[in-house]
């Protein structure tokens, strides 16, 4: 983990660092991507599952389900900015959120796989009600949360660090609820009540994290304020004067679509392709577990080479690894773990690539405009990710439903058509591939930018340097 930084001026704005954050307040806002993690993870690698197999809920009723209360989230994020952003209680304009966020997440999340006596549609009206609720409590937490360390310290140096505690929970997040959830859900044979314990034992997760950061920023200094256009219509209007932010987030949207195909068919590919559901944990594990290890041989060559030249490698080998898991049927799990872990390869470089460019072309901006408009745009990057990930579940039931997928509950099974299990085949391999490889398309018109200058001219309005929320704001 990251060490105090040395008491020197810093190079990008000619300023001497103001005193380091308690670690405490560094490892505290970590905790938060406890939260941000697990409820970033499991819904989208079981829920579609656990429509379709547990409750009987027929593929794109599922979809539906799964779809709609994410793609709020669009809709909410930038209203619970605003009321951040023009809070005067107690305890600071962002702590009162986290708090309002941690003490309603985990009960909505535990209800979203109660298992209630129902079926079908009527299972589906309740699942995508709870999970709603839930996608707005999460909302209340996030937003502001992603927006702290901008508040907490002025100092670029010391906004990295905290940004390490956050990225290292990040990664256990991923890899903790990725593997636990299903381990869990399949302990007694995909039971309504496995899956109940398994929605409390997450709820348990995510209160530790968002509770967690609420407490120990508690002695956290506000030194700056920051905030984003107070409607969706309005960053969009900004966005649209920054061309190379536009190619930059629609080809990670069609990259972030890719993923959320490939999340929610992982559970279907390990039932139905490699034959066992509990495969879906090491499945997971392949996929995840090569995150922390390979991302900084991707951060080497992006900065050896550019970062357009390795999103381009990661784009390709993602493709080229996803096209070759529609294989596994024929050559079996020999092939298939050693893809998906190609495919992990990949996803750490499109985990890190894609903001290490929005970063300089947010500094880009800044420099040129002037304005600070990272939050406009961190906003606009957040709810693209959101809804293509919340598409790719729809899109992965579209799949099912198009090739006849059966639904069930947990006491009656039944067995698949020929073209369901190949649908599942080629809906975690192919569909990804080709997404991935389209999003190719828009990278081509991505003009990397020029580095800022080190230094930067006086301006008279000292709050518009630019350097100052660029890398906070893209994480």
């Amino acid at each position: 983990m990251p060490e105090t930084p040395p008491a020197a001026p810093l190079g990008d704005t000619g300023r001497v660092p103001a005193a380091p954050l308690p670690r405490a307040v560094r490892i505290g806002y970590g905790l938060g991507s406890l939260g941000t993690g697990a409820f970033g993870t499991v819904p989208g690698l079981i829920l579609l599952y656990y429509l379709t197999n547990v409750l009987a809920v027929p593929a794109a009723v599922a979809g539906a389900a799964v779809f709609l209360p994410k793609a709020w989230d669009v809709l909410i994020n930038p209203l619970v900015g605003a009321a951040a952003d023009r809070s005067r209680l107690q305890g600071g304009s962002r702590r009162p959120f986290l708090l309002a966020g941690a003490l309603t997440l985990p009960p909505l999340f535990a209800l979203v796989f109660a298992a209630p006596p129902l079926r079908g549609a009527a299972a589906a009206g309740y699942v995508a009600v709870f999970f709603l609720l839930a996608a707005t409590a999460y909302a209340v937490f996030q937003v502001p949360y992603v927006t702290m360390p901008a508040e907490m310290t002025e100092d670029t140096g010391e906004r990295a660090r905290v940004l390490g505690w956050r990225v290292g929970f990040l990664g256990v997040a991923i890899l903790l609820s990725g593997a636990l959830a299903p381990a869990i859900a399949h302990e007694r044979g995909d039971t309504p009540g496995s899956y109940r314990l398994m929605g409390v034992v997450v709820a348990l997760l995510l209160l530790a994290g968002t509770l967690g950061a609420w407490h120990f920023t508690r002695r956290a200094p506000s030194v700056a304020r920051s905030a984003a256009e107070p409607s969706l219509r309005a960053q969009l209007a900004v966005a649209r004067e920054n061309r190379a932010f536009g190619f930059l987030v629609g080809m990670w949207a069609l990259q972030a679509l890719a993923v959320g195909t490939m999340l929610a068919g992982v559970q279907y590919f390990a039932t139905y392709t490699l034959g066992a559901a509990g495969a879906v944990t090491p499945l997971f594990a392949c996929m995840i577990g090569p995150l922390v290890l390979v991302m900084p041989l991707w951060n080497r060559l992006a900065r050896a080479r550019g970062a357009k030249y390795a999103q381009v490698c990661a784009s390709v080998l993602f493709a080229g690894a996803a096209a070759l898991l529609a294989l596994t049927p024929l050559a079996g799990p020999a092939l298939g773990y050693p893809a998906v872990a190609a495919v992990g390869i990949a996803y750490a470089g499109l985990q890190l690539l894609p903001l290490t460019m929005l970063a300089d072309t947010l500094a880009a901006d800044a420099a040129r405009t002037g304005r600070r408009r990272a939050a406009t745009f961190t906003g606009l990057w957040t709810a693209a990710e959101t809804l293509a990930l919340a598409l790719g579940a729809g899109v992965f039931a579209l799949v099912l439903a198009v090739t006849g997928f059966r639904s069930s509950d947990a006491a009656h099974r039944v067995d698949q058509p020929a073209a369901a299990l190949t649908g599942i085949s080629w809906g975690m391999s192919l569909l990804p591939a080709v997404l991935a490889a389209a999003s190719l398309w828009l990278l081509r018109g991505y003009r990397e930018e020029p580095p800022v200058p080190s230094v930067a001219a006086p301006e008279p309005d000292r709050s518009a340097e630019p350097s100052e929320d660029t890398n906070d704001h893209a994480h």
